[in-house]
């Protein structure tokens, strides 16, 4: 006999098994109705008991919960479990992005985490993601999965604006090569997310749109650049989101949020279709929030790219095949610049020292490890970063797309107003440094020597991982710092991404896991640093890290 036909003739039987819980009989009805599907009805009653969400089909005492109410919680459920409940017909993809998009839209007014949501467009692609059968489905690793993009990546026919005036209505013509393995694979894109303005900051609080702020402290910043990308996730408005990592504009915002944030090895995710800001930092990576989703949609985002000149040529893994191996070998080397660094809150600091008990107790072996050029980080980053931005800003001039001042008297005129006009104070910064670093009689003085000491900082990298496989160090010196707090002082901004900017530097893969939380309830993050490509060590590391974090 079925499970739904024996289910079906033993209904008091299953009741009495429940107790004082009994199923609605409409629910009972959409469950177990179809014996065809019952594997698919099964199978989805099974995750939302297991996920929590199961009491939209549950009626206990007086109270009824009906399917409606409690679809709010598919955005909290893991990017495999969603897919495979979509594929297998529990649960339709025009469900879950209505879901995806009502909780975005209810959360807009208090986070300012979405620059635009596309409703339109996600339940089109939805819809016709439902019309497909069983063999079209079984091939996708995101089928009907709503995902949320930074602002700052092309989706063609929707607006990308990178939070600034200047491309506050361009509508891009094609989509990234990230946004295309995507669809590709069956997800449903609902919306772009807010950020500092062309990437650059690090709280969000430069972007024409006004700051996003923390979902744990609205008072908060949520971190930056991604910081909409990292709300978003938090928020259980989307259960991953894509970011771009120049100096941690992943990690900092995911650290602050109580997300995870994946930045990967400079060469293995396509960058064509991200507008610039430091070509030569720039990385595509997830939001979201464990390993194993992480590792699913790195393996969807990864490949070469013929369109991309920086584009690494080689196998792409399935890394969520390889997270639950065993950890034991791993050496892990402690960063002794940053654990010892001034500045770390208390909070970080304890942080740190239950990320390195747990590592104890997951068998890894741990080591201290010296980085000395780590020191001129900052620095190093700033200079290069900012000479690469006064190039790539060069091509917004409001003559070919972009905004465009009016009432001017010549051509000149033009340039001057319509640059004057588009960027905000923090892009026109960092153009004007990057002029000044590149300019004669200082290109030697700034420029070529950062390029030199660059490469120091990739050495003692090298160095470092002859004896040990990855590096472990806090994520940020601090939680969440208040909105409007640093906004006035570059410096102290820059330094917010201290700990981050050193594997940009050397092109590493990199990952920030939510570790532990403050008195007030705020987010901390621990930070893994591997070796190049080695992407599936560093995320085995990591979901043991996690469980280990989670069990304790």
């Amino acid at each position: 006999m079925g499970l739904v036909a024996w289910v079906a003739q033993n209904t008091s039987l299953v009741f009495c098994f429940f107790a004082n819980i009994s199923f609605d009989g409409a629910a009972f009805r959409l469950l177990f109705s179809r014996t065809r599907a019952s594997k698919s009805y099964c199978h989805f009653a099974g995750l939302l008991l297991n996920s929590g969400a199961g009491t939209s089909f549950l009626r206990k005492g007086n109270q009824t919960f009906h399917v409606e109410e409690r679809l709010k919680d598919v955005c909290r459920l893991g990017i495999s479990d969603l897919s495979s409940l979509i594929a297998r017909g529990g649960l339709s993809a025009v469900q879950a992005a209505e879901t995806a998009i009502e909780r975005a839209q209810s959360n807009q007014t208090e986070l300012n985490a979405f620059v635009s949501i596309d409703e339109k467009g996600a339940l089109a692609r939805a819809e016709a993601l439902d019309s497909l059968g069983v063999d079209a489905r079984a091939g996708m690793k995101l089928f009907g999965v709503p995902i949320a993009v930074k602002d700052n990546i092309c989706v063609k026919g929707g607006r990308t604006t990178c939070g600034s005036q200047m491309l506050q209505r361009f509508v891009s013509p094609f989509d990234a090569t990230v946004v295309r393995n995507l669809t590709d694979a069956g997800a449903v894109i609902i919306g772009k997310t807010n950020l500092d303005e062309f990437a650059m900051g690090s709280s969000t609080e430069t972007s024409c749109f006004g700051p996003t702020r923390n979902p744990h402290d609205t008072s908060r910043s949520c971190g930056g650049s991604s910081g909409g990308s990292a709300a978003a996730v938090a928020s259980f408005c989307a259960p991953c989101a894509l970011g771009t990592d120049t100096g941690g504009s992943i990690r900092q915002p995911a650290s602050f949020c109580g997300v995870l944030g994946l930045k990967p090895t400079y060469g293995l995710v396509s960058r064509y279709g991200l507008v610039a800001f430091a070509p030569s930092f720039d990385q595509i990576g997830p939001i979201t929030r464990d390993v194993k989703d992480a590792a699913l949609l790195l393996s969807v985002l990864a490949g070469h790219d013929p369109l991309d000149a920086t584009s690494v040529d080689r196998p792409v893994e399935e890394y969520s095949r390889l997270l639950d191996d065993d950890v034991a070998e791993i050496k892990v080397g402690v960063i002794g610049e940053h654990i010892e660094a001034e500045g770390l809150t208390p909070a970080v600091k304890s942080t740190m020292n239950d990320a390195l008990k747990a590592l104890q107790d997951i068998g890894a072996s741990i080591s201290q490890v010296s980085l000395p050029s780590l020191e001129y980080a900052v620095a190093i980053y700033y200079v290069l970063g900012t000479a690469e931005t006064s190039s790539n800003m060069l091509r917004y001039d409001g003559v070919r797309y972009g905004h465009r001042a009016s009432g001017f008297s010549d051509l000149a005129d033009m340039y001057r107003k319509t640059r004057g006009e588009g960027f905000s104070r923090e892009v026109k910064r960092r153009i004007i440094l990057g002029t000044f670093v590149l300019s004669m009689g200082y290109y030697d003085a700034y420029y070529e020597r950062a390029q030199r000491a660059r490469t120091l900082v990739m050495r003692d990298f090298d160095i470092a991982f002859e004896g040990v496989d990855v590096l472990v160090g806090p994520t940020s010196p601090q939680q969440a710092f208040m909105i409007g707090e640093k906004v006035d002082d570059p410096l102290l901004m820059y330094l917010s991404d201290i700990f981050t900017i050193p594997a940009n530097l050397a092109g590493l893969p990199a990952v920030s896991l939510p570790f532990g939380k403050d008195a007030d309830g705020l987010p901390i993050g621990v930070q893994l640093i591997g070796k190049p490509f080695d992407e599936a060590r560093m995320l085995r590391l990591a979901n043991a890290l996690m469980k280990r974090n989670c069990s304790s």
